[in-house]
């Protein structure tokens, strides 16, 4: 086999060089692939960067300032241009113009065995060009959100990783062969260890509470700090990440329940501290949710970026995975309070338990490394 995977060559196409769940779920799958495989090239390649080279760079920062100055616009346009009328195809002529040459270009370099797609933008191209005549390599997207939008080509890919049974329903209605279809929910790196169902009842020591989103500016985490009570009976710790401005104002407070933590690269570091928490505080991204899931911990949100995470919300409560805060100042319950409330009632641990078993059943019939590798050697 590993003769044999020696010529193998797998491109893997994110997009943007700004952390992203589309880069952690691309290093999710080449750290599983090489760990049993470590003589297969993977290669990461960004489409804007290598049509664009440092004007990715101004994008990005456009993109990102877009979406902190002005949400409401950024959301609308969002909604308006991939997530409105999901049943109608919409051809996006000005990526094919910017993009579809340099993917050409792309294909013909690199010559991969097959591609993998963790954003909507090169799938869509691939899917074009497949369409056309143009490229016969297999294509596999892998969603990193837990809706399908518009920009991902779906018609001519070759194999999907879906997140739910919903996206794969939506797949098949389009006509996606449902044999096609892999329910692997969102993959997350190996490093982050899968948990088992455990009867679970209130914690008699202090609750402790992960908080993260510390990326996100010191705006947000700020708003949530404000509404934490006095209970020593619940511990938070916060990740901030490279924000270090949020990491100062959290040590000047100087409240021994709320414990600031720096930037953490090390996963098996973090997959501890997922194992210390009784609960997570997040937003609705999609990697964050899907480690959270996999190690069964109760999940509440407290913000959502606009877009993409709001979209996220709104199925994760459909699904039962996901309980929303109220940080209104007019709420006259704590952070501390709501979260007792919920601990307190087993009604509650109960419901979400069976919920989380619901959702990873199918998912964990068959690991999604597993479906990898026997694409990755198909003959």
């Amino acid at each position: 086999m590993e003769k044999a995977s020696s010529s193998k060559k797998i491109l893997f196409l994110p997009f943007l060089q700004i952390p992203s769940g589309h880069h952690q779920v691309a290093k999710a799958l080449i750290d599983g692939l090489k760990l049993k495989h470590p003589s297969v090239h993977c290669e990461v390649v960004d489409i804007l960067s290598y049509s664009l080279g440092k004007a990715e760079t101004v994008i990005s920062s456009f993109y990102l300032g877009w979406i902190k100055r002005f949400p409401r616009i950024y959301s609308t346009v969002y909604h308006w241009n991939v997530y409105r009328n999901l049943e109608k195809e919409k051809r996006f002529w000005i990526y094919e113009m910017i993009f579809l040459n340099a993917m050409k270009r792309l294909l013909e370099e690199k010559k991969p065995d097959l591609i993998v797609c963790t954003h909507g933008l090169p799938s869509y191209l691939l899917n074009h060009l497949k369409a056309g005549g143009d490229l016969s390599t297999p294509v596999i997207n892998v969603y990193t959100d837990f809706f399908i939008h518009k920009v991902w080509g779906k018609t001519y890919i070759d194999y999907h990783f879906v997140p739910t049974h919903e996206t794969k329903k939506y797949l098949v209605e389009k006509g996606v062969m449902e044999d096609r279809i892999y329910l692997t929910g969102i993959p997350v790196h190996h490093e982050i260890t899968r948990n088992v169902p455990v009867a679970q009842d209130y914690p008699i020591k202090p609750l402790t509470v992960l908080v993260t989103g510390g990326n996100l500016g010191v705006g947000a985490i700020e708003d949530l700090i404000l509404r934490i009570g006095n209970e020593p009976s619940v511990n938070y710790l916060i990740l901030c990440g490279k924000n270090k401005a949020l990491f100062e104002k959290i040590k000047e407070l100087n409240n021994n329940n709320i414990v600031p933590i720096d930037y953490i690269s090390c996963r098996q570091e973090m997959n501890a501290l997922y194992e210390r928490a009784d609960a997570i505080l997040t937003k609705p991204g999609g990697v964050t949710i899907s480690e959270c899931i996999v190690k069964r911990k109760p999940i509440f949100n407290y913000h959502a970026l606009p877009g993409q995470e709001e979209i996220n919300l709104y199925i994760l409560k459909k699904l039962g995975l996901i309980y929303e805060l109220n940080l209104s100042k007019h709420d006259h319950l704590s952070i501390d309070e709501q979260l007792k409330v919920f601990f307190q009632d087993n009604q509650y641990l109960s419901m979400y338990h069976s919920k989380v078993n619901q959702y990873l059943q199918p998912i964990l019939e068959k690991d999604t490394m597993t479906i990898l590798e026997e694409l990755v050697f198909a003959k």
